[in-house]
């Protein structure tokens, strides 16, 4: 079971990304609302993987994944963004991102994310 961490200043956008991903046999270990509070989150929770909102106030989703990343270089954060966000997607992928979901979350594009990055341990 991997552990996720989700950062989004909206806590409805928390909820749904929470719910697919618990559904799906994940951990969500930890839940932000800043920039801010994801690098503090990533440094305390070590998580196998970050789910990374662009836009919020104090510190935006690409300012936290760079310095994540620059902490740890292995860091996986997929970043989601609204439609017509292509240029800050681009950014975040450069930045180090591992991938990107567009809101409004659709379940299976979230889980294939996630399970791209953080392979299920094989069913015995």
């Amino acid at each position: 079971m991997s552990k996720v961490l989700i950062i989004d200043d909206a806590a409805f956008m928390r909820m749904m990304l929470k719910d697919i991903l618990t559904q799906g046999g994940h951990e969500v270990v930890g839940e932000g609302a800043s920039g801010t509070e994801a690098c503090q989150l990533y440094t305390q929770l070590k998580p196998d993987l970050v789910t990374m909102d662009i836009t919020m106030p104090q510190m935006d989703g690409i300012t936290a994944l760079k310095k994540i990343i620059s902490e740890d270089p292995t860091a996986k954060v997929i970043m989601c963004s609204a439609m017509g966000q292509q240029a800050m997607v681009i950014e975040a992928i450069q930045a180090g991102a591992k991938d990107f979901i567009v809101k409004p979350f659709q379940a299976q594009r979230v889980l294939d994310a996630v399970r791209k990055l953080v392979p299920q341990e094989q069913k015995r």
